[in-house]
């Protein structure tokens, strides 16, 4: 086995071969990036914007939905550990996909049952895809119109979920009203792109992501009278696995009936498309990666990350059902580490390094209750923030894949129909409109 220090250039960094996995362990195989931990130790914020989902949504108490992202954070560590080179996250466009999917059902075990069958059953698809090499063969059969439709139609979905009766917008209007308008300034704006790539401190908020936003939010919020100051609390944070063992998993409910498991076939479809546009995204990403430094092999494999992903879905299913899901990429912080990843060996020895740095800190970062006490005033604006951002990128991805002006005539009707009705009314109004247009030419 070859130490850290014996890699050559050119060559990846060293592993552990187990069949299509390569286990890497930090200090053994890989520099630990003091940098991307002491960040992570802070982004712990975004994650932490689950919490209020998991409250509203499935009647979780505070500590137990702080236990539902911890083990769930720690689930991220098996990427770096088994050889898959992406910062994993949520399937955060999916996200409102899946609230208007178990708000079918009413409030308690019916719905967190519910949750349960469909995690059971998105993990389940994508170890099968990973297993069999069929994912890309699969989505190509799609037409390129139901893809737009169903992508685009979640990125409508969630900014919508802001915006609705009782959205995050209703508790936290002039705060979620700045941190928007900032963060798409600073992320997206070519005005401050120009000027991070002049100026230090610049290019250094512009790598920080939306931390900066959440960190001022803290304190805007209270100034309007959206939310209290943050009560600093010190020590670790307070869990209650108990609970949910017993409350919100299949050893305390029960298993889900064979119906939900059914009926979740059509939105499980819906979300693995979107799922499927971020390990694409994954792979453009890495190969952008690649261009910048030949020092480092990079092997990034699909298959492996639907394994991975997949098996973790199938993990939370049983032990803390998540609305939030397992995804393959958190695509903000996965661009900010290959950012400092592109600044060459001396700044990050291996982007494996990097990711699983940021990683342990996001989860260090979750157990530490002072970090935690402070910005759990603005929670639902770290969430808010996170849809709509996430909103504008699957929008804009989403019309990209439509080949025509009769495609994204298509993609508007199936979007409009999804956020209305569901998944299944969308599939099949979708299915239709191309047979209807296209005829003997559907899958093409």
């Amino acid at each position: 086995m070859k130490s850290l220090k014996n890699r050559s250039i050119g060559e990846e960094t060293p592993f552990i071969r187990l069949s299509i996995f390569k286990i890497r362990l930090p200090f053994i195989h890989y520099r630990f990036e003091w940098p991307d931990y002491l960040q992570g130790l802070l982004m712990c914020a975004v994650d932490l914007a689950a919490i209020p989902l998991l409250m509203d949504i499935l009647g979780m108490p505070f500590e137990v939905a702080v236990s539902v992202v911890i083990l769930n954070g720690l689930l991220y560590l098996t990427h770096s550990l088994l050889g898959d080179p992406v910062v994993p996250g949520w399937i955060t466009p999916a996200i409102p996909i899946i609230i208007l999917y178990v708000e079918n059902y009413e409030p308690g075990e019916d719905r967190i049952k519910a949750l349960m069958a469909f995690q059971f059953m998105l993990g389940f698809l994508s170890i099968f895809l990973g297993m069999s090499k069929l994912a890309k063969k699969i989505i190509k059969l799609i037409p390129a119109s139901i893809k737009s439709g169903v992508i685009v139609g979640a990125g409508i979905s969630a900014i919508y979920t802001v915006f609705k009766d009782g959205g995050q917008f209703d508790s936290f209007p002039v705060t979620i009203f700045f941190a928007v308008g900032l963060a798409f300034y600073l992320i997206y704006s070519k005005h401050f792109s120009s000027l991070s790539s002049k100026n230090k401190i610049a290019h250094y908020i512009k790598n920080l992501g939306i931390f900066p936003i959440i960190i001022i939010s803290v304190f805007i919020a209270p100034i309007f009278g959206e939310s209290s100051l943050p009560n600093i609390e010190f020590g670790f944070t307070k869990v209650d696995f108990s609970s949910l063992i017993n409350n919100f998993t299949i050893f305390g409910l029960g298993f889900p009936s064979l119906n939900m498991f059914v009926t979740a076939l059509p939105t499980v479809f819906a979300t693995y498309i979107v799922l499927f546009g971020d390990v694409l995204q994954s792979e453009a990403l890495i190969n952008e990666a690649k261009s910048h430094r030949e020092d480092e092999k990079i092997d990034y494999d699909s298959n492996r990350a639907h394994l991975i992903f997949g098996g973790r879905n199938t993990f939370m299913s049983f032990f803390g059902p998540d609305i939030t899901m397992c995804g393959p990429m958190w695509a903000a912080m996965h661009v900010v580490i290959i950012e400092r990843f592109k600044l060459g060996i001396k700044s990050m020895n291996s982007i494996i390094g990097g990711n699983s740095s940021f990683r342990l800190g996001t989860n260090t970062g979750l157990l530490l209750l002072p970090i935690v006490s402070f910005v759990k005033p603005i929670l639902g604006v770290a969430l808010a923030l996170t849809l709509i951002i996430q909103g504008f990128v699957s929008v804009r991805i989403g019309f990209k894949e439509a080949k025509s002006d009769s495609d994204i005539g298509i993609a508007g009707v199936i979007s409009a129909v999804l956020i209305t009705k569901g998944a299944a009314w969308a599939f099949l109004v979708g299915i239709i409109l191309v047979i209807l247009l296209y005829g003997k030419d559907f899958l093409k």
